[in-house]
């Protein structure tokens, strides 16, 4: 867990469509592509926690009145 170790995570297809490829745009559409897939449990969360915060503190504020 302490050391650093450099991995491939691709299969050997995707490597090798991505590697020939000149223009790299098919790699540039793959690394956006893993962007998104990353960021849409982020944003769920952060809604989900705002919800959460926000029902709580409505409480809270209409008891507080």
């Amino acid at each position: 867990m302490l050391l650093a170790i450099n991995t491939e995570a691709q299969c050997a297809m995707c490597r090798a469509v991505l590697e020939s490829e000149q223009g790299q745009s098919t790699a540039k559409g793959i690394n956006d592509g893993i962007i998104y897939l990353m960021a849409i449990p982020y944003i769920l969360v952060a809604g989900l926690g705002y919800i959460i915060y926000w029902k709580f503190y409505k409480v809270k504020k209409s008891k507080s009145n």
